[in-house]
């Protein structure tokens, strides 16, 4: 899907149910019960100092959540395009391959909690992609959840050498 459709799809949503009562039944279900299920990424965006939207894996990411109602979760996301391998042996690629693959991906699992009054969701990284995660506790900003859209921001983006400021993912729930 194009990406300017899906952000104008995103934000119509989004005013839309903002206007219609089916808000206000969502608003009464614990934020924790509205999260629980599997959600497809849409979009992941950082956000540069001067407010310059840049997308982090590609104008069309790939990516998966799952929250599960035993506080367990499992998310990855890649870069809709990376380059194969030309041994065809994921233990036999080169130097660059290698690098371009892990350039391109994240992933990570562990427990969750949410913090209803805060919207944080509280990710307790038990193992990632990225080895520096491991054992560590991130917060994200839950930002939006109207329908079957979820939104959430990553104030501390791990790029944020790159001059990024924060990470926004926009998620879609499976059906």
């Amino acid at each position: 899907m194009n990406r300017r459709l899906i952000v104008c799809a995103a934000a119509a949503g989004l005013a839309y149910a903002t206007m219609s009562g089916s808000t206000v039944a969502q608003q009464q279900k614990a934020l924790k019960d509205q999260i629980v299920g599997t959600w497809s990424l849409l979009i992941v965006d950082n956000f540069r100092e001067d407010g310059t939207r840049v997308p982090a894996y590609g104008p069309n990411p790939k990516g998966m959540v799952m929250f599960g109602p035993d506080d367990r979760y499992s998310l990855q996301i890649m870069r809709d395009v990376r380059p194969k391998f030309a041994s065809n042996n994921r233990e036999k690629g080169t130097a660059d391959e290698m690098m371009a693959a892990v350039h391109g991906m994240i992933s990570h699992f562990g427990r969750y909690t949410i913090d209803e009054t805060g919207k944080t969701l509280n990710l307790r990284i038990e193992g990632s992609s990225f080895p520096n995660w491991d054992g560590t506790t991130q917060k994200r900003l839950i930002t939006a959840l109207v329908g079957d859209d979820l939104t959430w921001t990553n104030p501390t983006p791990s790029t944020a050498a790159g001059g990024n400021v924060r990470s926004e993912l926009v998620w879609r729930r499976a059906k």
